[in-house]
């Protein structure tokens, strides 16, 4: 285990150097604080890194993320990050991201028992019993799992829109845009469901 963590610090050590080579006062402009150009809701799963998949630097995209990209409206963290995001960053797009293959959903859809995470899931597991006429109507049950991937995206964009964070922000003129992702590991690409 000591090796793991020696690894990640020394990939640290690696990285501020290169950064501090390329950008000599890189360091001291993150240190003055942020305006990222949009809030990201993903996925917890570590191959769904949104600033590597975006190519995007530190400091552009303000991360929430959790297992299967819930939004919850008993989620006080989300809840909190959105009205920051929102209230003080004045962040005018919001991207619920998902990914094709996602563990979370998966469990949701196979009605595993796993545990704690039971309770998390049971979100997604709603949605799955609001769509099942859909779902059901697809044989492949690989094509299944992908759908549902999208729907669940969906979703959450409907549970954003619901939220008192949210419909504060319309009442107050705000603009924020709601943007529904889903990530392809098979092709590395984003497939946008919607932009609203």
């Amino acid at each position: 285990m000591a090796k793991t963590i020696e690894k990640l610090l020394g990939n640290n050590l690696k990285w501020a150097a290169q950064k501090r080579e390329e950008s000599p006062e890189y360091f001291e402009g993150l240190s003055k604080g942020q305006q990222p150009l949009a809030l990201l809701i993903g996925c917890s799963d570590s191959r769904v890194s949104p600033s590597v998949i975006l190519g995007s630097d530190l400091g552009e995209i303000f991360t929430h993320r959790n297992i299967a990209n819930v939004v919850s409206h008993t989620d006080l963290n989300l809840l909190s990050v959105m009205q920051y995001a929102i209230e003080v960053l004045s962040v005018e797009h919001i991207i619920v991201k998902g990914h094709y293959g996602c563990g979370g959903v998966k469990a949701a859809l196979e009605d595993q028992a796993i545990g704690l995470i039971d309770n998390w899931l049971a979100n997604i597991k709603d949605v799955i019993e609001l769509y099942k006429p859909e779902l059901d109507r697809i044989e492949d049950p690989h094509e299944r799992f992908d759908r549902l991937v999208e729907i669940n995206v969906m979703a959450q964009i409907q549970n954003i829109k619901h939220s008192s964070v949210y419909r504060k922000a319309m009442r107050e003129g705000r603009k924020v845009q709601l943007h529904g992702w889903v990530y392809d590991f098979r092709t590395g690409l984003i497939k946008v469901l919607t932009a609203e």
